[in-house]
């Protein structure tokens, strides 16, 4: 910093470095540390160097062609007052950035709209979920407008489509009340099962960093919202009784495919989901000790071992193998059992039976199970309901063997008014006495 003079535009334009020099600094007369940085390849560049703490700093400024002399003289004097004051430019400037950058974050995040955030949950929870229930998020918020797959005209929109091109900040209590009056007027148990879903997606939002906070807190917990949503109630009907048990079976055990009058069975059979036995696997199935290992929707992680009654046992050992799953589908896209409710709902017309879905068939176990007088208890688990707190309370400590003992009544006794003859080695003495009761 020996030589010094004002610098002027026809000064620092012919500064030049000298032969066999990377680099030279020529420095302001008028202000201290302000100088100009000429390379051996002609670049030049205001910069400002001073002491700060015992240690010496040298900061850019910017290229000589791109700020004018008195723009770099100013920059450089705001850089000589922090110094002054004992603060790093540096590390202001570092702060300044980092908080633009928070703000520019916090811009992104309050701009995100719902169908960015809807599929961003129904990847981090596709894992945990069933095929069934991951098939619902996508078809409850899916935009429509496509070729059916069967049939003419295009695909309908879901409920939750509306609030696709939506911000989440929109996502008030207000407006979910107004879609929940205008879609339960269309379509209210749809609404009904699409306001459960977005619930959950509110709760995730909210535990997740990148959305936490743009919904706003009265989205789905207000009163307003509370009044709109759909009341459903079970279809009256939609189990099967006593008497009909022989025409259903019938007319089920005539279908000309195997595997769906098979699944149909198991399904009246067990109680179970019918996503869970859709989704069995033969490495699921255990003939030497007649148990089914189910994947459980309550408890999704260990899942829920049932018993394998006799007579299903049968009819799962005379299905084909053509893949890993017990109720296979060569058409499918997944390999398994995807839509039987047409056979189902053939079989029904032709035995003359009121139209039953197949959720209805697993509300039947339960209510047929009473005729078994068989303990809730013991109906409850190996439907996989999640157990009462007080009344269940050593719900899970009840072994294998002894719901065996009882799903292996319900069985014979369902044989039994459906007029069906069976007889198994494995059976248990005494339990065909049940069947005609």
């Amino acid at each position: 910093m020996a030589h010094r003079e004002n610098f002027t535009t026809e000064r620092v334009a012919s500064y030049a470095c000298p032969p066999g020099k990377q680099q030279v600094f020529f420095w302001d007369a008028k202000l201290s540390g302000f100088g100009l940085r000429v390379t051996a390849g002609g670049a030049r560049t205001y910069i400002f160097e001073a002491r700060l703490h015992g240690k010496t700093m040298r900061i850019t400024i910017g290229r000589a062609a791109a700020w004018s002399i008195s723009k770099a003289r100013e920059r450089a004097t705001e850089l000589r007052r922090l110094v002054d004051q004992g603060v790093d430019p540096r590390e202001r400037e570092a702060e300044q950035r980092a908080a633009h950058e928070a703000y520019k974050a916090e811009a992104r995040r309050q701009d995100v709209v719902f169908s960015e955030a809807w599929n961003a949950y129904l990847a981090a929870r596709k894992s945990r979920w069933s095929e069934r229930h991951y098939q619902d998020h996508v078809d409850h918020a899916d935009a429509g407008g496509r070729p059916r797959k069967r049939g003419k005209g295009v695909t309908v929109a879901g409920p939750l489509a509306v609030f696709r091109p939506l911000k989440l900040s929109e996502l008030t209590g207000e407006r979910i009340a107004q879609w929940l009056e205008v879609e339960a007027n269309q379509r209210s148990t749809m609404t009904a099962l699409s306001f459960r879903l977005l619930r959950g997606f509110v709760r995730w939002a909210d535990d997740m960093p990148e959305y936490r906070g743009i919904i706003p807190a009265d989205s789905y917990k207000s009163r307003q919202v509370k009044d709109s949503i759909p009341r459903t109630n079970a279809k009256e009907g939609d189990s099967l009784q006593r008497e009909q048990l022989a025409a259903w079976f019938a007319h089920v055990r005539k279908l000309t495919n195997p595997v769906i009058s098979a699944y149909l069975q198991a399904l009246l059979i067990t109680g179970a989901r019918r996503e869970e036995l859709a989704e069995l696997r033969w490495s699921d199935v255990d003939f030497q000790w007649r148990s089914l290992s189910i994947a459980d929707k309550v408890e999704q992680e260990s899942g829920r071992a049932i018993p394998l009654p006799p007579y299903l046992a049968a009819l799962l050992k005379a299905l084909p193998r053509h893949n890993e799953w017990v109720f296979s589908s060569l058409s499918s896209k997944s390999g398994h059992i995807e839509e039987p409710r047409i056979a189902h709902d053939r079989a029904l017309r032709a035995a003359g039976l009121p139209h039953l879905t197949l959720h209805g068939l697993r509300r039947s176990f339960g209510t047929l199970a009473e005729w078994c007088e068989v303990p809730v208890g013991i109906v409850a688990q190996i439907q996989g309901h999640k157990p009462s707190a007080i009344a269940e309370k050593h719900y899970r400590r009840r072994p294998l063997d002894l719901l065996r003992m009882w799903h292996d009544k319900i069985e014979i006794w369902m044989l039994g008014q459906a007029g069906i003859e069976f007889q198994s080695e494995q059976e248990s003495p005494g339990l065909r006495m049940i069947a005609s009761a």
